[in-house]
């Protein structure tokens, strides 16, 4: 009789031997995904449950985790290979997803849930995907931050009312969302039509509406071709589908590329056509950007403080114009709020510069060891991402 039931996990040689000989329809993955993390931890974000920081690279429990799209936030949220959704870090305002307040230094799983697709945690405001392209938020609902139709104004560090706050996932209406980018009182998303929206604190004009006014439903930015979008405190990035690089937001430190220091409040074009469509592939931060091109080169523009710019200047000088980076093979790039930057090469090493507080460039270190040039991380890396208090990176097997 056929076999109709595939059986599937990680088979050793002498396994595999017997499956055929058995007749078994099996198959097997390499989709073995180590997470490991590294910096601040006094909120438990390192999931190693203490809240002792470490300078350089330690694992997180499990094999399964898929990729951490973790933003800029204070709390971790990621999903398993199986579709179950994890939180851990710092529970304030029901960051968590737990419906409580309470910190976690261990993963804990959000609900029974095996249909998540990605994770995207901002600063005090967290989204994820459904694999039928839902999305749920929770969090801080203060300027309409979750695109849920509430929120005033309000001091994002202040006393949150119990009616602004979302504890546990809540969905959003819709059901094509693709890419989703958090920030810290914001949020950019894509469709699968291609469409953007933009929704919450609208300061520097960062949801590309051609104004000043904050949403507190999603609003569609122009265009219908949109690729990828990152979205820092102050301004957004994002590509097309014909390699174009588009900015808009806050310009004070020329983060925008566009050659000035000028406030735009509807996206405009950096020059060039072959940057890469990966949303791992370029990052907005505080008032800083960095992409990559098809090519392999690496370009930054904005704020260079703490030499988080990574061009070798101990100065804090001011680019409003994209500078190379040497180099013609890097791969994936992150950057954090406070100057530190991480980026991965096709050779899978992993590279670091900017400010190094808490351990966050993973070199063992000392506090307040900076660097303004790329240094190399030990290991072998698929990517790394950087947030506000910890860094998680992802190793090849």
């Amino acid at each position: 009789m056929a076999i109709t039931n595939k059986e599937k996990g990680v088979w050793g040689l002498d396994q595999v031997y017997n499956k055929i000989n058995q007749g078994s329809i099996w198959e097997y993955t390499t989709n073995i995904s180590q997470l490991w993390a590294w910096g601040y931890n006094d909120k438990g974000y390192l999931a190693q449950n203490d809240v002792v920081y470490r300078s350089s690279p330690i694992q997180i429990p499990g094999t399964t985790w898929n990729y951490n799209d973790n933003n800029n936030g204070v709390s971790v949220s990621i999903t398993k290979t199986d579709g179950t959704l994890w939180s851990w870090g710092y529970g304030a305002k029901g960051r968590l997803g737990l419906n409580d307040l309470t910190d976690r230094s261990s993963p804990v799983q959000v609900g029974g849930d095996t249909d998540w697709a990605r994770a995207y945690p901002g600063h005090a405001i967290m989204f994820a995907t459904k694999t039928d392209g839902t999305l749920y938020v929770w969090g801080d609902g203060r300027y309409g931050a979750l695109g849920n139709n509430m929120g005033p104004g309000g001091n994002p560090n202040s006393n949150l009312p119990t009616g602004l706050r979302r504890s546990s996932p809540t969905q959003l209406p819709g059901t094509t969302w693709s890419i989703i980018s958090p920030a810290q009182t914001n949020c950019s998303a894509i469709k699968t039509d291609g469409t953007m929206w933009a929704w919450g604190d609208n300061s520097g004009g960062i949801l590309g509406q051609g104004n000043y006014t904050s949403y507190s439903s999603p609003v569609q930015i122009p265009g219908t071709t949109w690729s990828n979008c990152s979205t820092g405190f102050y301004q957004n990035t994002a590509t097309k589908t014909d390699g174009t690089l588009w900015t808009w937001g806050a310009n004070p430190s020329g983060a925008l590329g566009l050659n000035n220091t000028t406030n735009t409040v509807s996206p405009q074009q950096v020059p060039g056509t072959t940057w890469t469509l990966d949303q791992r592939a370029f990052a907005s931060a505080d008032h800083r950007t960095f992409a990559i091109k098809t090519d392999g080169t690496l370009w930054v523009w904005g704020n260079n403080n703490k030499g988080g710019l990574g061009l070798n200047q101990a100065i804090p000088v001011k680019y409003s114009s994209p500078v190379q980076i040497p180099g013609t093979t890097w791969k994936t790039v992150s950057a954090s709020y406070d100057y530190t930057v991480l980026a991965t090469k096709t050779d899978n090493t992993l590279w670091g510069w900017g400010k190094n507080s808490s351990g966050h460039l993973g070199l063992n270190q000392p506090d307040n060891t900076h660097y303004s040039s790329p240094v190399q991380i030990p290991g072998s890396w698929n990517y790394a991402n950087l947030t506000r208090r910890a860094t998680f990176g992802q190793q090849v097997l």
